[in-house]
């Protein structure tokens, strides 16, 4: 059906870009149901939609991911970091290193775990000499981000770019096409942030520290007094399970910390009850039961005892989404939840009827059991600092160092393919027992492989259909008098845009049929255009919603999205014009 087909894919691209701006519905079920759409009007084969899953690029991305995880289980990343940044006695001097060692390791390990293990160590290092989180997050986010572009595995959106190419027989691109301008966006944009960054990052307090100057914002301490009616009924018979506007968090009996609490669990007196909610609530329920006091002044409980654990949610959590009272958190993570920060403030209401997003800080009361359960469901990022044991074969991490040095060096020599040698390191790490199923399991991204596949499978049916070769004519028409350099320009400010509210890998998927459609009328090489979209897909600096490592230091941060946009505005114009000089000179395109 040529006469609808267009049309159908039109509406569908649009109500996906909606769908991805709103940020209502999580990415890959929109993806999902573009394909669907797609799939079931005929305009998309399922052999050509599965060819996807097979694609190398594809392949490269999980294996990348797979192996930074192998990595960071593995060996103890804290006294790397220690050793790197013993000389960092100021905060500029421990951004210029942190980011500098950043940016070079994002060059060859994927952005997002790097993130992950950093986010802890640099939280930690500021609250140790008192510099605000918040003034050194947003520095890693964007160290990962110009990093990643400096070789073509760094990040998936240049994979995703060789996936595209490598679907319609195109030449792919290089390591020179990365290398040269990649390092110098990194080194301009490094400055940038040291220059700015002091002035233009807020100075947001450690919600930790605000937790324990002004405890009772969060947490009201009881206790069961003498002869009181409550002395051995259960917290189910004292009907102290489910209240109105707030909950029992902990019981503390005996200097002992009874947490979570069971509804079966039996009250005794002198049992020090703590509540968390709405603190109103609780001065009311104190009043209407004779058997609960207030603590006397000095005389809380809260504060030092308490094990306080701050974590946030990442971008593929299964909590991502789900109301708190329906994800049966307790008995999941083995942790109450005590407070939840969203754009840099604490959200108020009962929390059990809270729904949870990504970047949601959450501050926790947790069990014996909290790390143990956590790294089995991996629903959380622990922002306080933990310790790694050391590896327990000391003498199989030796050998897979030994296999990783070899296998890098093969690679960068051109006498192994990179997914091959991905491979090699992926098996090794599996043969020597240092990564398990249940650790592919954990650390298997899902989602964004389905992404991934369906960005290729959603390009493939815009180009297919001829709806981005209409798109391209429109562009070309009203940006001809330019020339090559005026759209040039549109392609990027075109990515730009798109990256900066929805993902990258969506950016490319939309912006690549037309590039395709638009080289191939020219007949001109799209080398040039295609490190355009690839670069201006990382150019994600202004929103926190554009770029999943933005997203992973949003809640940590204490971050408003007006803190990106002031920080990210100059550093996307400073990037932009950058990439769109150096393509311009360095292809010889004709001003």
């Amino acid at each position: 059906m040529p006469d609808v087909a267009q049309p159908i894919v039109f509406l569908t691209l649009f109500l996906l870009t909606m769908g991805l701006f709103s940020n209502r519905i999580k990415p890959v079920v929109l993806f999902m149901s573009a394909v669907m759409v797609f799939l079931v009007s005929g305009l998309l084969r399922p052999v050509d939609f599965l060819q996807g899953f097979a694609n190398q690029q594809v392949g490269t991305i999980v294996l990348l991911i797979l192996i930074s995880a192998g990595l960071r289980k593995n060996f103890n990343i804290s006294l790397l970091f220690d050793g790197i940044f013993r000389a960092a006695h100021t905060t500029r001097s421990f951004l210029l290193s942190m980011m500098c060692f950043v940016s070079t390791t994002s060059a060859f390990i994927n952005n997002t775990p790097m993130v992950a293990v950093m986010t802890p160590y640099v939280y930690d290092w500021g609250k140790k000499r008192n510099v605000a989180p918040s003034k050194l997050l947003i520095p890693l986010s964007y160290a990962t981000m110009l990093g990643g572009m400096i070789t073509l595995i760094g990040t998936s959106t240049n994979l995703v770019m060789q996936g595209f190419l490598e679907q319609h027989a195109l030449p792919l691109l290089v390591y020179e096409d990365f290398l040269y301008l990649g390092l110098l966006v990194t080194v301009i944009g490094i400055a940038y942030i040291l220059l700015a960054g002091p002035h233009l990052l807020p100075d947001n307090k450690d919600k930790l520290e605000l937790f324990k100057e002004s405890a009772r914002e969060y947490i009201v301490e009881t206790r069961i007094s003498q002869g009181s009616g409550l002395d051995g009924k259960t917290v189910a018979e004292a009907r102290l399970r489910s209240l109105k506007g707030v909950y029992l968090v902990d019981i503390i009996r005996d200097k002992k910390i009874i947490s979570p609490v069971s509804p079966k669990e039996r009250l005794l007196a002198d049992d020090k009850l703590l509540f968390a909610g709405d603190t109103k609530k609780i001065v009311e329920l104190v009043k209407n039961n004779k058997g609960l006091l207030l603590p006397k002044p000095n005389g809380s409980f809260i504060g030092n005892n308490l094990d306080i654990t701050e974590v946030v949610i990442p971008v593929n959590s299964p909590l991502s989404g789900k109301v708190v009272k329906e994800s049966d958190f307790r008995n999941g993570y083995d942790a109450a939840i005590v407070a939840i920060h969203r754009n840099g403030e604490r959200l108020r209401g009962r929390i059990g009827d809270i729904r949870l997003q990504v970047g949601d800080l959450l501050l926790l009361t947790t069990g014996n059991n909290f790390h143990r359960q956590n790294d089995i469901s991996k629903g959380l990022y622990v922002i306080s600092k933990i310790q790694k044991a050391a590896p327990d074969n000391q003498l199989n991490s030796l050998l897979f160092l030994a296999i990783l040095s070899g296998t890098v060096l093969l690679i960068i020599t051109g006498l192994l393919e990179l997914f091959l040698g991905l491979l090699i390191l992926f098996t090794a790490l599996v043969t020597l027992r240092l990564f398990t199923i249940a650790d592919l399991r954990k650390e298997m991204d899902y989602n964004l492989v389905a992404i991934l596949v369906c960005a290729l499978a959603i390009g493939n049916v815009m180009i297919g259909t001829g709806a981005a070769g209409s798109i391209a004519g429109a562009l070309m028409g009203s940006l001809a008098p330019y020339g090559k350099v005026g759209l040039l320009v549109g392609l990027f400010s075109l990515t730009v845009l798109l990256t900066t509210f929805i993902t990258n890998a969506a950016a490319v998927s939309i912006v690549f049929p037309i590039a395709y459609s638009l080289c191939t009328d020219m007949q001109v090489d799209g080398t040039p255009y295609y490190v355009a979209i690839a670069f201006a897909a990382s150019c994600a600096f202004m929103t926190p919603i554009g770029y999943q490592t933005n997203l992973m230091v949003y809640g940590p941060g204490g971050y408003r999205f007006s803190d990106y946009f002031k920080i990210g505005l100059p550093l996307t114009i400073i990037y932009s014009v950058t990439c769109l000089i150096f393509i311009t000179l360095r292809y010889n395109f004709q001003i």
